[in-house]
């Protein structure tokens, strides 16, 4: 396997951190599997579609394919990497970056008085995570340096957003931890990265709506 022949799927990349990940690992010879439930613009509150990231992947001269998957759906995100293994045979990256970001989440607060649905962060995030590793695995055993990243945050550490947000990033983190151990034996690294905060489309119309608070 060459070094600039990668395959690499990065989950939840309609927009935000997982379009930039996806940009960012875009060089010619890679082949990038990008997942989102956006279709087309209006799907979802903010802009973005799993097939625009993939078009600005394509220009950057890697292979794109665009897939849409919606990552609570355990049937969808196995179907995903039947289609990976038959067109690839391995995969040599993923990146869990799929995320419920659910309404009310920076809600000043004791989680008590936020919605309940705050909790919808553990389904499609960290739950999420171990299901796309799970059926990941049997591919990235083929790669000669396989890697799982796990988008997390400083909030798996200290207090951000609340216990929902904060169990979410503390179980990705542990998650990677043990699940390099697992995979230790057969060269695939896992690591959880803390992003910070990031100039995303969500970010941006947050400060937008509440500029005095920034």
């Amino acid at each position: 396997m060459s070094t600039d022949n990668k395959i690499i799927l990065v989950t939840g990349a309609s927009r935000g951190a997982g379009k930039g990940i996806a940009l960012a690992l875009a060089e010619p010879g890679q082949v990038i599997y990008v997942t989102g439930r956006s279709q087309s613009e209006g799907d979802a509150p903010l802009p973005g579609t799993v097939f625009a990231t993939a078009k600005e992947i394509e220009a950057r001269g890697a292979t794109a394919v665009p897939v849409v998957c919606d990552h609570s759906d355990d049937t969808q995100v196995k179907a995903l990497f039947e289609q990976i293994d038959t067109e690839q045979g391995r995969l040599d990256i993923l990146v869990n970056n799929a995320l419920m970001v659910p309404d009310g989440l920076t809600l000043p607060g004791p989680f008590w008085e936020k919605p309940l649905g705050l909790q919808d962060i553990l389904n499609v995030g960290f739950r999420s995570s171990y299901v796309s590793s799970y059926y990941a695995a049997p591919l990235l055993l083929r790669s000669e340096r396989g890697l799982v990243v796990n988008t997390s945050s400083a909030g798996g550490g200290c207090y951000m957003h609340g216990p929902a947000y904060g169990a979410g990033k503390a179980g990705v983190d542990k998650m990677a931890h043990d699940m390099a151990v697992d995979f230790r034996p057969f060269n695939v690294a896992v690591v959880s990265l803390w992003m910070g905060l990031l100039k995303t489309e969500r970010s941006m119309a947050v400060f937008e709506a509440q500029p005095e608070l920034y």
